[in-house]
């Protein structure tokens, strides 16, 4: 009997970004009803929004959003990739789920949700990975265009930005929209569909 074929989905994100937590517990959602892989990897908004004219309360939210992603790849580097995807967990968790707004408390949480050495919160404040973490963001960038958010999801090899969900998408549902997502991404000549978003994410 032949196996069934593994999908392989490649995963950016930014924790602080709202639309690629709801995406990210969507693919949770299709772990659980299709046979997948996916490798989870860093972005960043304050990478991606470098230099551009910003309203001053997003370009001060920008210059603090260094922090965790600094922090996720500094334990990535010292711990190794699995830790990746256990600290956007919890990160996301405490952000999305919980509203923590201090940046350092959920730092400082979810290394220790994590069984990380506190001292991984040092590198939120120093560039001693940034050329680590810029690579992985380029990485994903590269795949997609500069005129993107997060998440960028790689589908068995063919990256787009998003989807851009609002709500998670549970069993069988979610598997239906992930077998959708790759057959659009299984034809070589698609490149977008959009429509403006009237609602926020919520993220029961």
């Amino acid at each position: 009997m032949t196996a069934p074929v593994k999908n392989k989905a490649d995963f950016w994100f930014d924790p602080l970004c709202p639309f690629a937590w709801v995406t990210s517990r969507w693919i949770g959602e299709v772990e659980a009803v299709r046979n997948i892989e996916t490798e989870w990897h860093v972005m960043s908004l304050a990478v991606l929004n470098e230099g551009r004219d910003l309203d001053p309360a997003y370009r001060e939210s920008m210059d603090n959003a260094w922090g965790m992603v600094r922090v996720i790849i500094a334990a990535r580097e010292e711990h190794g990739p699995q830790v990746i995807k256990p600290l956007y967990d919890a990160m996301g968790t405490l952000i999305h789920d919980r509203g923590e707004k201090d940046r350092p408390a959920v730092i400082a949480k979810a290394l220790a949700e994590c069984g990380l050495p506190e001292s991984l919160a040092d590198a939120a404040n120093t560039d001693a990975y940034d050329a680590q973490l810029r690579a992985s963001h380029e990485e994903g960038i590269s795949l997609v265009g500069q005129d993107v958010g997060t998440p960028v999801v790689a589908f068995n090899g063919t990256a787009f930005f998003g989807p851009v969900l609002t709500r998670i998408p549970r069993g069988e549902v979610a598997g239906t929209l992930w077998d959708a997502t790759t057959a659009i991404a299984g034809y070589p000549h698609f490149f977008e569909l959009k429509r403006s978003r009237t609602e926020s994410p919520e993220f029961d």
